[in-house]
């Protein structure tokens, strides 16, 4: 009897403890989602929207879903950065940890919407700036007295895998007519992030991702630019080419005419 009594108490608890992963994976996501609207904004100094976050605590999986990162104020689009989904794979344990441990993340088929110059003021340049400034002043914050004890460190991250396929920027130029165009991006693969004991903040991590995302569209909006450049250059040889042609040929039409 007893026996009975102390499997059916166990069982209890196992049951206890299945129910309390289930539920806290349910309201992990919310969780995730709100730190991500939170510290995003202060990051870049724009807004940062999130539809859901799902994470599964047992495979360490997570999925981001329906993340739009805004643009500074003075651009005329809403958006800087859409991402329909977003994998992340991490080492489960590690979240008790002062390092997380990230295996890959994993950003399919983004949307980058660039406004301005290329060779001056433009949307991602400012967020960049923006990013820029909070990293170097959070460097020089290390200086500064030491925190009052029982504060924790902040969370390190290290992220070992980090891709980004199938990019498409979309650009509205100023200073040339308001061209528009949508340009392919080639895909973007870091490794061995934060890889070192001292690992990467989180303001960091989106500074290198974000140098890459903005480089690679500068690369292909200039290489755009200077196609169009030349393409005008050409089409203006041509014109004048024909023009000159159309001239000459009038002149011999009118020396005929004449007797010339």
């Amino acid at each position: 009897m007893k026996k009975k009594i102390i499997i059916g108490t166990l069982l209890g608890f196992l049951l206890l403890i299945v129910i309390g992963v289930l539920v806290a994976g349910l309201f992990l996501g919310n969780i995730v989602k709100v730190g991500m609207e939170t510290v995003g904004p202060k990051v870049t100094q724009t807004s940062l929207k999130v539809d859901s976050v799902s994470v599964a605590i047992f495979s360490g999986s997570a999925g981001v879903n329906g993340l739009v990162l805004g643009n500074p104020e003075g651009f005329k689009t809403s958006q800087a950065i859409s991402v329909g989904k977003a994998l992340v794979s991490l080492v489960p344990s590690s979240l008790l940890s002062d390092k997380i441990i990230v295996r890959s993340i994993e950003v399919r088929s983004p949307e980058i919407t660039f406004e301005g110059n290329p060779f001056g003021a433009n949307n991602l340049k400012k967020i960049m700036d923006n990013v820029n400034a909070l990293v170097a002043g959070a460097k020089t914050d290390t200086n500064a007295p030491a925190k009052t004890e029982g504060a924790k460190p902040a969370k390190k991250l290290e992220v070992d895998d980090f891709l980004i396929s199938g990019a498409k920027v979309h650009v509205s130029l100023t200073g040339m007519g308001g061209k528009e165009m949508t340009l392919p991006l080639p895909d973007i693969h870091l490794t061995d992030l934060g890889k070192n004991d001292a690992g990467i903040t989180p303001a960091e991590l989106i500074k290198e991702v974000l140098s890459q995302v903005t480089e690679g569209t500068f690369k292909a909006v200039g290489s755009s630019v200077t196609d169009l450049g030349k393409g005008a250059a050409n089409a203006a040889k041509d014109a004048g080419k024909a023009v000159g042609e159309g001239v000459s040929k009038l002149g011999k039409s009118l020396g005929g005419l004449f007797g010339k």
